[in-house]
């Protein structure tokens, strides 16, 4: 052993050290310190005992001296470690999250990681940090659009109540019109997917103008009535909406 360190092993330490070497729920950093002090206390050199538990002279040497001043139970734990880096003040943190809710102090939708970095002095991985723990995601929205019509909710209401209380034998249909569609088309015709080969299909395509899509649903049983026409006028709604009660009324 190294020149200072020296201590005889009991006969109740012994046990101990046996005990928790023979134990297969032992953890194995516990069975390895209590071999180096077993062959310690039974006078084995320092080369030996390296070769025996494949440890390094220093790290021999460390849990000896542990011994020597704790016994059995300095074995069995770990001194705790200081933190590399000293924590982030509440003040500071509370001070990222405000910034984080307020508009972005430069031109931009929204306040990016480093830019969040940068004007609050912190590293991006603290930044990071932070906002995991407060549930912020900045670059995340969710839009809504309100009326700014005096009777919306009265509207909404009969709306609503239509959906939900139909009149008793009628057909319920919710009509609306998607216009400016582009018709575009692959320039080259794809080959079909097969046996250990994705379809193909041309990167670039053609254009055939423009289509409106006017289509109605069923609210009762979720049947879609749906038509493309070339033009959008008052013409082709009305047109397609008397289509669609007749449809209807010959399906009903």
């Amino acid at each position: 052993m190294r020149k200072g360190i020296a201590f005889t092993l009991s006969a109740s330490d012994r046990q101990r050290l046996r005990a928790i070497i023979a134990n297969p729920m032992s953890s194995q950093k516990h069975v390895w310190r209590a071999r180096i002090v077993l062959l310690s206390g039974d006078g084995r050199g320092t080369s030996a005992i390296m070769a025996e538990t494949g440890k390094s002279k220093t790290c021999m040497w460390r849990w000896q001296e542990r011994f020597m001043h704790e016994g059995v139970d300095g074995l069995l734990r770990d001194k705790s470690r200081p933190p590399g880096k000293p924590p982030i003040p509440p003040e500071r943190v509370a001070e990222l999250v405000r910034l984080t809710q307020e508009m972005p102090p430069h031109e931009a939708t929204h306040c990016t990681l480093r830019a969040m970095a940068k004007v609050a002095g912190l590293a991006a991985s603290t930044v990071h940090a932070i906002w995991k723990a407060h549930g912020l995601s900045p670059h995340r929205w969710r839009q809504f659009k309100l009326s700014n019509d005096p009777a919306f909710a009265d509207k909404l209401h009969d709306i609503v109540g239509l959906y939900v209380s139909p009149p008793a034998h009628a057909v319920l249909l919710s009509f609306d019109e998607k216009s400016q569609i582009q018709a575009l088309d692959r320039t080259q015709p794809g080959l079909p997917m097969k046996k250990g080969r994705a379809g193909t299909m041309t990167h670039d395509y053609k254009r055939h103008g423009t289509t409106t899509l006017f289509a109605a649903l069923n609210v009762l049983d979720g049947t879609v009535i749906a038509q493309n026409m070339q033009r959008h006028r008052h013409q082709e709604f009305i047109c397609r909406y008397v289509g669609t009660r007749e449809t209807s009324s010959v399906n009903s």
